[in-house]
């Protein structure tokens, strides 16, 4: 994007402003401000600033004068090879009425998701979405699987006896979590199959269950650790909240602007959806 090798380019063709290159700091610039010249197409001050904005964030951590030099150079370079296009492509055109239709479409856009939102409106939300959730229990547990009712009952006796749990489910559990000592982490209500829950539901923190069974086979269930998942605050929610208005107001004036307007659509079968593929419609 930024310093290409230098094409030829005649020193008749290409004029830099003196005055610009050497003005004052305070001097009266504006977007029109004219940067350098090809041929009589200009290239401002404006068409500069926009292309530094969209730099990707490597280059915009260059000094500005490297910037501003590669960037003018990349538009004189593109102005010299424009300039030499002889009959211009249907599909030029094409790309930039797309892309005039995206930019305003984003304007509007922006209004809407650079809006402040009150915190009348961000309480409001809040009450309407979250204020039913209550505290949730989470649980961390490990188990050992085996395949039948009589080696989980073995192997709930050797845990009796004193067989240390993660040790055990590494030489005996066929589950994935085995090699991790039965390890299944953390989890909430609903993240797994009824039975194995309701196993879990039951034990006191570090306690053993009997055998239970599952689709999977047969597991011997310890649980570690209980916690509570503290209840969402207003701030903790600020930014989904904020995003979620702002996306309503955004759906609200879609909503209405297509009430108003005047819409037609493709008819069923009117078009052959493999249309979108002929890139040579482009060239017509």
């Amino acid at each position: 994007m930024l310093f290409r090798p230098k094409f030829l380019a005649s020193a008749a063709l290409l004029s830099f402003s003196a005055n610009f290159a050497h003005a004052d700091a305070h001097a009266n610039v504006t977007s029109e401000t004219i940067v350098a010249s090809v041929d009589g197409s200009n290239i401002t001050l404006g068409q500069i600033v926009m292309l530094r904005s969209q730099l990707p964030e490597q280059y915009q951590q260059l000094p500005d004068d490297v910037i501003f030099n590669g960037l003018v150079e990349q538009l004189v370079n593109q102005q010299l090879l424009g300039n030499s296009l002889d009959v211009e492509p249907k599909r030029i055109s094409i790309a930039i009425s797309n892309e005039v239709r995206s930019m305003r479409a984003s304007e509007v856009v922006n209004t809407f998701t650079s809006a402040p939102v009150s915190d009348t409106d961000l309480q409001a939300a809040f009450d309407t979405q979250f204020s039913d959730i209550e505290a949730e229990a989470e649980y961390n547990a490990s188990h050992i699987l085996v395949e039948t009712e009589e080696e989980a009952v073995e192997i709930k006796a050797m845990i009796d006896d004193g067989a240390d749990f993660a040790e055990t489910a590494i030489e005996k559990s066929t589950g994935p979590s085995g090699p991790a000592g039965g390890d299944l982490g953390w989890f909430g209500p609903g993240m797994m199959v009824p039975a194995f829950e309701e196993a879990v539901l039951l034990l006191e923190a570090n306690a053993v269950s009997a055998p239970v069974q599952t689709q999977f086979g047969w597991h011997i269930v310890k649980l570690n650790e209980v916690r509570v998942t503290p209840r969402p605050t207003l701030d903790d929610l600020r930014a989904e909240l904020t995003a979620s208005i702002q996306q309503q107001g955004l759906d609200a004036l879609i909503m209405t602007l297509t009430e108003s307007a005047n819409i037609t659509l493709p008819e069923e079968g009117q078009f052959d959806f493999s249309l979108i593929q002929n890139l040579q419609l482009l060239e017509d």
